[in-house]
């Protein structure tokens, strides 16, 4: 096995509350740079290896939106150590816990 799988292996197992401490550290970070241009982006819900976020403002509507996704889910999954999936939500839609 690879050092970066390793490495990756050992990381999986962060706690719950460390790993939403982590995803909202990471979303605090984009947020700064989102709110510049008039947009925003906010957690929802995590489940498993599944990030749910609303995008807002301008992000709804902009063309590079695909683009600032992909940049905060390659920080998560650096930071988590693991593969995860952030997945924009509707508006309207609700997460159920």
């Amino acid at each position: 096995m690879g050092l970066k799988a390793e490495r990756m292996k050992q990381c999986s197992t962060i706690e719950p509350a460390d790993r939403e401490r982590i995803v909202r550290a990471v979303l605090d970070e984009s947020r700064q740079s989102l709110r510049r241009d008039g947009g925003d982006c906010e957690l929802v819900a995590i489940d498993g290896n599944k990030i749910m976020v609303r995008l807002a403002g301008a992000c709804m509507v902009c063309k590079l939106a695909g683009t600032t996704l992909a940049t905060i889910q390659a920080r998560l999954i650096e930071r988590l150590g693991e593969f995860v999936r952030l997945i924009p939500l509707p508006e309207a839609a609700k997460v159920r816990h």
